[in-house]
């Protein structure tokens, strides 16, 4: 893994919004991170939360309208992506920038052949002949474990299975050599043998192609085994940001926590009281006060708390972690935190 000081993609301030007949949904509300050059950052949270929009916000995917980037910036190898023209971003998008997304079978074009579909990628950012373009489809195809990759390459996508169709997937992402990968969810749709295999797969494939990887996902199980860093959301803002054991062994946002008690082995898996606040009404103070055990007076007003620091590399947005104050108590501490419905902490 490469890394550098200066980040490959670095987010500030994003806030994307989509106008709606029952208003202006907030679906990322002032959304910041890094990625650095060869690193994987995993971005988690709740269905809802702003995870997908905020990757698809990176090369501006999202429909305009009703979707619009409201403000904020994202610099992609020290240029800023929001600024670029039309023909910029579709350089980008699929050059340096690579998209696996969470369904392959809506991904792949049913009528055309897979090495079709990843020549098309391949021509449309580089000049090379046809037969170049299908012995580097056969290559990526061998990269990604398809089997007979050069028998394989004229077939249909129908003749693939989910996991086969996801590799596939993968290698159009990859046929121009992306810096960044952003993958989305792309094995919620498959069996855990299988996710098992895709994930090892891009564990290799960032070794061999030296690419960052944004990967999206809900499944703390799948972040623990393949991130460097996470980043916590929930509607549409982040609540921590920290390194994969920062986040696992020190979580100090009460969502993260909350999401860490529901996996399997750690508590009777009880899910979360309660559910997401509207993106069209948020409520004042800390997005997830009114689920959260230790809120307080505090907690529900005014708005999101700033991002704190409890080391270099992790930080927490919760009023409890404010300077002068004494932090979330210890798992299984005698500490007082009973949620209030007002007043002062």
């Amino acid at each position: 893994m490469t890394m550098t000081d200066e980040p490959l993609l670095s987010i500030r301030n994003l806030r994307t919004r989509f106008h709606t007949d029952d208003g202006v949904v907030e679906a990322v509300d002032g959304v910041s991170f890094d990625v650095a050059r060869g690193e994987t950052v995993c971005i988690v949270g709740e269905s809802g939360s702003g995870k997908s929009v905020t990757s698809e916000s990176i090369t501006q995917l999202i429909p305009m309208p009703p979707g619009e980037i409201a403000d904020g910036e994202v610099y992609f190898d020290g240029e800023d992506v929001t600024t670029l023209s039309d023909g910029e971003l579709r350089a980008l998008r699929g050059g340096r920038i690579g998209h696996v997304f969470q369904n392959p079978q809506g991904a792949l074009n049913p009528v055309y052949t897979v090495g079709y579909q990843i020549r098309e990628a391949i021509t449309a950012h580089h000049d090379v002949s046809k037969a170049d373009a299908r012995q580097r489809a056969i290559d990526l195809l061998e990269d990604v474990g398809i089997p007979e990759a050069a028998t394989r390459v004229d077939d249909y996508p129908h003749e693939f299975s989910g996991g086969m169709k996801q590799r596939v997937v993968i290698a159009i992402a990859l046929a121009c050599e992306p810096d960044l990968l952003i993958a989305d969810e792309p094995t919620t749709a498959l069996d855990v043998t299988i996710e098992a295999q895709i994930l090892d797969l891009l564990d290799n494939l960032q070794d061999e192609y030296d690419v960052s990887i944004v990967f999206i996902t809900h499944d703390l199980g799948v972040v623990a085994e393949i991130a460097d860093r996470v980043v916590v959301m929930y509607a549409g803002k982040v609540m921590e940001v920290g390194t994969v054991e920062d986040v696992f062994e020190t979580p100090a946002h009460p969502y993260t926590q909350a999401l860490l008690e529901c996996l399997p082995g750690r508590s009777t898996l009880e899910p979360i009281p309660g559910s997401l606040p509207s993106p069209i009404d948020p409520p004042d103070g800390c997005r997830f006060h009114d689920r959260c055990t230790y809120a307080n007076g505090e907690c529900s007003v005014g708005e999101q708390p700033p991002m704190y620091d409890r080391s270099p590399e992790h930080r927490v947005s919760c009023v409890h972690w404010e300077p002068g104050s004494d932090g979330l108590p210890e798992p299984g501490g005698d500490r007082d935190v009973s949620p209030v419905a007002g007043g002062d902490r």
